[in-house]
């Protein structure tokens, strides 16, 4: 006699030929969201994952990538006063500090210094508009057709500064190849050192998720009034990792571990 199965018990067949219960899909806050496999970019759950929105700090997650790839870790960032007056989120530098760009990324990612972002862009490229130039073109090579930047630290911007939850998860999974900014999304506490000065900045990672969620490893938060609480999530399980992006909702802890959950149900994880 065949027993019959509920419908919310439905079973997967996977490919390698284990049985796992379906996963049910996530009823998260978000505007918009998705979950994306890091390697091959197969996106595992949508929502909204089109619609252009404000990253907020999640910004700088290109902020980072362009640093990298057009800065030198070693080279020396000195603070300008216009960096060091930069509004919101601050690693607290000072007119005139110099630090190693590497240095300088970590406060950038770990606390979300607005002022690192401008010391970082200004030292990097010159100029913030030169840097910016920089950001967007590399975003472009990504393949993120529907995101444009006007900063490197996510200051509203309603015209010229949006992305997408899709555009994101894409930036995320190219920066996730470089072991160096793998490494700063997944540190979870940095003391920043000065060439100028004998104190430390203890900086400790904004993101919840590092300390919370299994397997987590990144990536970065994001606040504005105008764009709401975000949050780009990434972990990793059994080599397969996976990234969360969470764009306006007033539940993204929860959300970002609802759909990273889903994703890993779904791989069989």
């Amino acid at each position: 006699m065949i027993k019959k199965i509920p419908l919310i018990l439905c079973l997967t067949m996977l490919t390698w030929g284990q049985i796992v219960f379906a996963a049910v899909e996530p009823q998260v806050a978000a505007e918009a969201a998705i979950v994306m496999n890091a390697s091959d970019k197969r996106v595992l759950y949508t929502k909204n994952a089109d619609s252009i929105m404000y990253p907020a700090s999640t910004t700088k997650i290109m902020t980072l990538i362009t640093a990298l790839e057009a800065g030198n870790p070693d080279s020396v960032v000195v603070v300008s006063p216009k960096a060091a007056i930069c509004e919101g989120s601050s690693l607290d530098l000072r007119s005139g500090d110099r630090l190693k760009l590497q240095e300088a990324l970590y406060g950038l990612m770990l606390v979300s210094g607005n002022d690192a972002a401008e010391a970082v862009a200004e030292s990097v490229a010159g100029s913030i508009p030169a840097f910016v130039k920089k950001m967007n073109e590399e975003a472009e090579k990504i393949g993120a057709t529907r995101t444009h930047f006007s900063n490197p630290h996510g200051l509203p911007d309603p015209v010229n500064h949006f992305t997408t939850a899709y555009d994101l998860a894409l930036i995320t999974a190219y920066g996730l190849k470089n072991p160096v900014f793998a490494n700063i999304v997944a540190t979870r506490n940095y003391d920043v050192h000065f060439l100028n000065r004998s104190s430390v900045t203890h900086a400790r990672n904004t993101n919840k998720l590092l300390t919370t969620y299994n397997g987590a490893n990144g990536v970065k938060t994001g606040f504005t009034n105008a764009a709401g609480e975000c949050v780009v999530a990434s972990a990793k399980r059994n080599d397969v990792e996976l990234i969360a992006v969470v764009l306006n909702s007033e539940e993204r802890w929860d959300d970002a571990a609802q759909l990273l959950n889903y994703g890993f149900q779904q791989l069989g994880l």
